[in-house]
């Protein structure tokens, strides 16, 4: 691959047929069963003082496969049940270099759904793909075809709480490449009336798509609730009924986003957003349901990766940066802020501002400070007495 040649996945509908439905869930049971086991065998050694990797992980699952207890390990590809050791492996390297928590079990019932196989174990073909242990390719929904003479590295299968089975390739995309160079910068300062703020005036309208099933949600889950507790079929009936329309809020929500973060970066070639920290915000009980909705987590990764594939810089102003109290014209510091409070008129300058886009001029401002200094720069926070608040941030490749 070439360095201006980026991974991309492509994700796709397909419909199995009874046979393939049937291997596939037999595959997903084997490589949670896979993970879970090779995850107790790790934490056990870990409390003993010791430390198993991988090789170690995959010695264990040839014995397994030989005991008559887990030789049903053997009726579905190996492949899937090998990646998902190396996924543990990743997910340990993650903790013990403390970017993640500890590895956890995976659940039946709440776990996703997934199996990954690399090139020996699928065959794509003429736009067909077919799978190891399956005689007939998949029926794929082709929503948009892949790049031109691309060739997937790994597929991964998965059926979402909803039903719905996907399939995801990863393959180069040589359309993904640098834009040119503007001079355009813009401050986005994020909100549960407006979605989005931008320094230029404009307001984005927050589509609420949470509030637009609301109705139909709370019935579900009502019925849901009266169901006898188990696993009863009429109790998983009303169960996918739940997750259907919990798919079709976040199908919604996520293309709304996509739209929005891939708009932002075409046009602009620095954007400068505030650092926050919504797993904390979310913590408010009054507004966690409104802030889970906005998505201003998943709007923050998009922006970071499409930034990063096309050339273009996010900086992230550190979010005890006053961006709200502070006038965009002469600097002053307002004593206080009150939420309820939309408009204030500063009293240095006497400007009236609107409290929402004046953040997001006064964000700008600032990260346009920092990115005179050069890429890398990451000053500490400081006090907002004339000091610098803003960090920059990284961009990030979405897994």
């Amino acid at each position: 691959m070439t360095d201006s040649n980026v991974k991309r996945a492509f994700s796709y509908r397909f419909h199995p047929t009874d046979a393939q439905a049937a291997e596939l869930s037999r595959t997903f049971g084997c490589v949670r069963k896979v993970y879970n086991l090779a995850l107790a065998a790790r934490t056990e050694a870990w409390a003993r003082q010791e430390r198993v990797n991988y090789n170690q992980t995959s010695a264990m699952l040839t014995a397994w496969k030989k005991t008559d207890e887990l030789a049903y390990l053997n009726e579905v590809s190996s492949v899937p049940l090998q990646q998902t050791l190396r996924h543990l492996q990743t997910a340990f390297a993650n903790f013990f270099a403390k970017r993640a928590q500890h590895p956890r079990f995976k659940s039946r019932k709440k776990s996703r759904k997934s199996a990954e196989y690399t090139t020996s174990a699928f065959r794509f073909r003429e736009g067909r793909l077919t799978l190891a242990k399956m005689s007939e390719p998949l029926d794929i929904v082709w929503s948009r075809p892949l790049p031109l003479g691309a060739e997937p590295s790994t597929v991964t299968v998965s059926q979402d709480e909803a039903g719905r089975w996907f399939v995801s390739m990863l393959c180069e995309d040589p359309s993904v490449k640098p834009l040119p160079k503007t001079d355009t910068a813009v401050g986005i300062d994020v909100g549960l009336d407006h979605l989005l703020t931008l320094s230029t005036g404009e307001k984005i309208t927050n589509p609420r798509h949470e509030r637009r099933d609301r109705t139909a949600l709370a019935r579900g889950q009502r019925i849901l609730a009266r169901k006898a507790p188990g696993d009863g079929a009429n109790r998983r009936k009303a169960r996918r009924k739940v997750a259907k329309i919990h798919a079709r809020i976040a199908d919604r929500r996520r293309d709304g986003l996509h739209k929005l973060t891939t708009r932002l970066v075409r046009e602009n070639q620095t954007i400068v957003i505030e650092d926050l920290t919504v797993r904390n915000m979310v913590k408010n009980r009054k507004l966690a349901r409104a802030i889970s909705d906005a998505a201003w987590s998943e709007f923050r990764s998009m922006l970071d990766y499409k930034a990063a594939w096309y050339g273009r810089e996010v900086i992230a102003v550190d979010r005890f940066f006053p961006s709200s109290k502070l006038c965009s014209h002469c600097g002053k510091l307002a004593k206080s802020m009150p939420l309820h409070v939309r408009t204030w008129t500063c009293e240095g300058c006497g400007t009236t501002h609107d409290r929402d886009v004046n953040a997001a001029k006064t964000l700008k401002a600032a990260g346009l400070a920092v990115s005179v200094c050069g890429a890398g720069v990451r000053p500490q926070r400081r006090t907002p007495g004339g000091q610098s608040a803003v960090k920059q941030k990284t961009p990030r490749r979405e897994p």
